[in-house]
């Protein structure tokens, strides 16, 4: 896909990853729609970028359906819809009920709307991309929080699907896993920070899969890897997590973090 004069839609704009790829889409002659819950400061950053600005919730299944309508009258088309907000809250199973239900609605029943609102319009048309923001804790798992680790699992699990279903259809789509990125996401994860980076290195990674028409969009080396080593020996591969995650912990005690969360978009 190339995206000069293509309608592109991202949400969780306002900041981090969202920010960033509205950012280059913009600078690639994109037609951008940037969305997020957060509208003075939303508003605010599309209008330094050059993009269209759209409040939504898409916790919300109204949110996101809002969204689409919004730009398909008013932009006539989408060609690229990036489901990229989302939220890490939580810790273990001790974690409230209401705020599991938030994070499965941010991040993966918004992916689902999308899919819902979006794909009449692509699959009438016969094509269409469909970026889903999952996290390389959908391949692999995430330290800190059984709700964010679930969630992402569920993500990646749909986007596969999507794939597998509506590829032979014109629907083309990708899932974007990355380890740590400097966003708000990691601000309390001082182990996801040792290895870091910045939302500059991920987009040209996203596009350069985009191009490419791909699927998987990883953004570490050591991804894939231990994505393999965990389907080669499951009993090792959980053994050397333990150990990692009680490094991670070891550097929350010692810089005086709670577990982290916030914003990854």
């Amino acid at each position: 896909m190339e995206f000069k004069d293509r309608v592109i839609v991202v949400t969780g704009a306002a900041s981090g990853i969202g920010l960033a790829l509205a950012t280059r889409f913009v600078q690639e002659g994109a037609v951008v729609v940037a969305s997020d819950r957060d509208a003075e400061v939303g508003a605010a950053k599309a209008a330094e970028i050059g993009a269209r600005f759209h409040a939504a919730d898409v916790g919300q299944e109204a949110g996101v359906k809002g969204l689409i309508d919004d730009v398909l009258a008013t932009e006539g088309r989408i060609d690229l819809f990036c489901s990229n907000a989302g939220i890490g809250v939580g810790e273990g199973p001790e974690t409230p009920d209401k705020l599991w239900d938030l994070i499965h609605r941010v991040n993966v029943m918004s992916h689902v709307w999308a899919a819902r609102h979006v794909l009449p319009h692509m699959l009438e048309r016969g094509d269409g991309y469909l970026l889903n923001t999952a996290s390389a804790a959908g391949l692999l798992t995430e330290l800190h929080s059984a709700p964010y680790a679930v969630t992402k699992h569920a993500a990646l699990a749909f986007a596969e699907w999507l794939a597998i279903t509506y590829g032979d259809r014109g629907i083309k789509v990708a899932a974007l896993c990355p380890e740590g990125v400097w966003t708000p996401m990691i601000q309390n994860a001082p182990l996801l920070q040792q290895t870091a980076i910045t939302t500059d290195e991920l987009v040209e990674k996203t596009l350069e899969v985009l191009r490419a028409d791909g699927f998987l969009i990883v953004t570490h080396p050591t991804t894939l890897k231990s994505f393999q080593n965990k389907a080669n020996d499951y009993e090792v591969w959980i053994s050397k997590m333990r150990h990692l995650r009680g490094k991670a912990m070891a550097l929350l005690d010692a810089q005086g973090h709670g577990i982290f969360g916030g914003k990854e978009s």
